[in-house]
């Protein structure tokens, strides 16, 4: 969905789009899926590069007298979504690299103002038992890829960032 067709309200807690249902139903789809050979790309297109790629692969078993052993298709199921060339996709659960090479986390979602404007990223760092959000400066952001977040911060820096508690709208 382009993004100038979203009107958000006066409290930040509703979005509508600025169009019908006919008009959405004429926009191109971005989640594609593709029957392709094991180490092939999905097919080139002029207009759009491969996002956040998913791939679906299953093993059958033939029988064995020692025992089932597992027999891999070379071919393979791949959901992908389209992105405009020139644009990036970073979704919940997108890697975050610090500047000294360590993974991070995970993208969990972003602090927006009143202006609309990302104002930070929220990671979510740990374990299962040990899980804490923090939220990082958008100007500690030093590059965005498909998928992928690398900061401007050491691991150390980021570790020194406060907890914080974030307030999520429910979805009822």
């Amino acid at each position: 969905m382009p993004i100038d067709l979203a009107v958000g309200d006066d409290h930040g807690s509703e979005v509508a789009l600025r169009c019908t249902v006919a008009e959405v139903q004429r926009l191109e789809p971005v989640h594609e899926y593709a029957y392709i050979r094991l180490g092939e790309k999905p097919v080139e297109d002029p207009d759009w590069d491969v996002g956040v790629e998913d791939v679906l692969a299953m093993p059958y078993y033939e029988g064995d007298p020692l025992g089932p052993s597992p027999i891999y298709d070379t071919n393979l199921g791949l959901t992908y979504d389209r992105v405009p060339k020139g644009e990036v996709e970073i979704r919940r659960a997108s890697a975050v690299a610090s500047a000294d090479g360590h993974d991070l986390g995970l993208v969990d979602g972003f602090v927006v103002d009143t202006d609309g404007q990302i104002t930070h990223l929220l990671l979510e760092r740990g374990h299962l038992w040990g899980r804490r959000e923090v939220t990082i400066p958008i100007g500690a952001v030093a590059a965005v890829e498909t998928d992928a977040v690398a900061l401007s911060l050491s691991k150390d820096e980021v570790g020194s960032l406060p907890s914080v508690r974030v307030h999520r709208h429910s979805s009822s």
